[in-house]
């Protein structure tokens, strides 16, 4: 298994430390005295000692100890601070109550046994519809969700999707009952250091929350599966390092004003914990994900069919090899009668062949610098892209470079092979 898991004195000076060994052994008159004692400037000058009551006692505090205490704070700051508290307590209230606890069990008859589980999710409109991840529900055979008022009602599987980890489940909620939903966000408009915010489940501790920022984005998650020979993955996925850790998947990533910009996804670990390194989905691709879900129970992507070896950046080829541009994708292989196919774009051959650190690379293929204009860097560019912005069956035009030349093709999408479905 990979390393990726699925559901974030100052010197308090001398008269203190008398005084603290003295306590032990003194009533609060001998106390007193020793301060007396103690108590002597920078010149060995006797420092007048302040007197404090305690009960029907004095405790004497030495004037230089005194003066090392910090004063408040101004109450500017203190305002500022108490704003910036009200404002995450403010959040939970109104977020919280959307967001919900999903037990699954799995029965395993064969073997007369029963495997339990939970996730997160979110309430994604009041028609009962609930978001969460695929890997959370995929092999539910009985589906509870709990919420944070305490109510449990069962759900069925509405419809989920493996590529993007997304799926939706479903609960009938009591007549004359209101749920309360969340407001989606736009994560387009993301940037590295925001403040964002994870609500959920984690090891079954419901409504837990925690804060943290951005720590990148457009990260690619490996979603091992593939078909005709290309691996797939989740494009565009948001890293953070609010803490989230097993639980928490399928639970709703927020920004400061409380919408949703991401699912909670995955954690990359070493021990099954939170390490800072923290894996969302983002919103933009529920909102293209999650109504097909709804309506049909499944989502078609579009697919170029090509592969490409992501061993090596084209920048590092580069570097080692007279190529025409050292930004886009190069092209292995065109799978035969794809969409890549049937547009003229050419794959690399055995002629193209070179030893690069010790392997082999084909240098010969075709390079996509754009797609409908859209410059395209690296190969998850290319995957973001097309996920984000195309459909099935749509015309899109490949800008490419063939030895040095630039060539403008055009291909209709074909839909992904469903290799690994059910």
């Amino acid at each position: 298994m990979r390393n990726q898991v699925y559901s974030g004195f100052n010197r308090v000076v001398t008269g203190l430390a008398v005084l603290a060994l003295v306590t032990a052994a003194c009533s609060f008159s001998t106390l007193a005295q020793v301060a007396e004692q103690v108590s002597t400037d920078d010149a060995g000058q006797a420092v007048a000692p302040v007197a404090a009551e305690r009960g029907s006692q004095q405790i004497v505090i030495d004037e230089a100890v005194r003066l090392q205490i910090p004063t408040p704070l101004p109450e500017e700051v203190l305002a500022e601070a108490d704003a910036e508290e009200q404002l995450l307590i403010n959040l939970y209230q109104r977020v919280n109550p959307a967001v919900v606890n999903i037990d699954v069990s799995v029965d395993h008859a064969d073997q007369g046994l029963m495997d339990f589980g939970s996730g997160s999710g979110f309430i994604y409109d009041t028609e009962g519809h609930i978001v969460t991840n695929n890997h959370v529900i995929e092999s539910a055979d009985d589906l509870r969700v709990t919420f944070s008022d305490g109510s449990v009602l069962p759900a069925e599987v509405v419809g989920r999707d493996a590529y993007s980890d997304l799926a939706v489940i479903r609960v009938n909620p009591p007549e004359g009952s209101e749920l309360v939903t969340v407001e989606l966000g736009d994560s387009d408009l993301l940037q590295v250091g925001q403040r964002v915010i994870a609500i959920g489940n984690p090891f079954g501790l419901t409504g837990t929350m925690t804060v943290g920022i951005i720590s990148a984005l457009g990260r690619n998650l490996d979603t091992a599966l593939s078909a005709q020979g290309g691996a797939f993955s989740n494009p565009m996925i948001i890293q953070t390092d609010a803490a989230i850790n097993p639980g928490n998947s399928g639970g709703p990533l927020l920004d400061s004003r409380g919408r949703v910009i991401g699912v909670n996804t995955a954690i990359r670990s070493t021990t099954g914990t939170s390490m800072g390194v923290g894996f969302a989905v983002p919103v933009n691709t529920v909102k293209r994900i999650v109504p097909q879900l709804i309506e049909k129970g499944a989502v078609a992507y579009p697919y170029l069919g090509i592969t490409s070896d992501s061993r090596f950046t084209l920048r590092e080829l580069a570097l080692e090899h007279d190529l025409p541009v050292s930004d886009g994708v190069l092209i292995t292989e065109v799978i035969p009668g794809g969409s890549a196919a049937r547009a003229g774009v050419r794959g690399g051959t055995q002629a193209g062949i070179v030893t690069l650190r010790g392997t082999p690379v084909m240098l010969d293929g075709d390079i996509i610098i754009a797609v409908d204009g859209y410059p395209i860097r690296n190969f998850d560019e290319l995957i973001g892209y097309l996920v984000s912005s195309t459909d099935v069956g749509q015309e899109v035009e490949l800008t490419i470079v063939r030895q040095g030349e630039i060539l403008q093709l055009s291909a209709t999408l074909d839909a992904r092979p469903d290799t690994n479905s059910d």
